[in-house]
């Protein structure tokens, strides 16, 4: 079975922990979706110079922020790695290189959401970083080599927020910021077309998309999934919620076949 395509808009660290509607999706959609043996994670919280993977047989949890309850800091994610997958998605990126880096682990941006959606942690992750320097197209471009993992069993797992601006983030979250709420709906229509010009090339779209996107790393992640999209594929919106100036919409890629396994269950 062909295995779905997850962006997850992943907010706040306390998210992993906290009982809300964001982590409750999760739970649903670790119990619906069906079982993958690996799964490929492109995490909003781990650029580097070029192109790594983890490939360590057993990954740390990293706990990269500051300023939360001891709580969060002691959670883990003793998921093992998959060195022989760390491989797999080198040969499928070349010719690019693809270093396999065996220091750096699972961010939060990994954890936070497989620990609600994977609890048990018994299912390997691998992560895959953010090349730095690069735009759109070219991480989309890259990124559309990774399919013929789909269909051996790994679930991608994209994790960033399409709207991202902490600068400007004011309490209280429950009312959205007019631009990133009009950001937000903008790319929703795109993302239901299935038009992902204008998605790649998000610098070009004027004031507020620099408002919503003021640095690329928390947006690109999108691009991975979306790079992955099949006529097959339906998609889904979930979460979708924006807070103040962050925004929760996650996507959901599955094919028929998927659709009716969940529809079973």
């Amino acid at each position: 079975m062909r295995q779905p395509v997850l962006f997850v808009g992943h907010g706040s660290p306390m998210n992993a922990i906290e009982d809300n509607a964001f982590r409750r999706e999760w739970q649903r959609l670790g119990q619906l979706l069906p079982r993958p043996r690996a799964i490929l994670v492109v995490s909003a919280h781990w650029e580097t110079q070029g192109v790594a993977v983890t490939a360590s047989a057993q990954p740390r949890t990293i706990h990269d922020f500051g300023g939360f309850p001891p709580e969060l800091h002691a959670a883990q994610y003793p998921a093992p790695g998959d060195p022989a997958l760390a491989l797999r998605v080198a040969e499928l990126l070349a010719p690019e290189t693809v270093v396999q880096d065996s220091r750096w682990g699972l961010d939060h941006g990994a954890w936070s959401v497989l620990l609600p959606m994977f609890p048990a942690a018994d299912i390997p992750v691998v992560q895959l970083s953010l090349a730095r320097d690069h735009d759109g197209p070219w991480h989309y471009n890259l990124a559309q080599r990774l399919a013929p993992l789909r269909d051996e069993g790994v679930l991608i797992l994209a994790s960033g927020d399409m709207v991202h601006n902490l600068a400007l983030l004011r309490w209280p979250l429950d009312k959205a910021e007019p631009w990133a709420e009009r950001m937000q709906t903008q790319f929703n229509q795109w993302l239901v077309a299935g038009d992902h010009v204008p998605l790649q090339h998000v610098d070009r779209l004027g004031h507020e998309a620099r408002l919503a996107i003021p640095t690329p790393e928390h947006y690109l992640p999108l691009l991975y999934a979306l790079a992955l999209q099949t006529d097959e594929d339906e998609l889904s919106l979930f979460n979708d919620t924006v807070l103040g100036s962050l925004s929760m919409t996650s996507v959901l890629l599955q094919t028929k076949t998927t659709q009716s396994f969940r529809q079973a269950i």
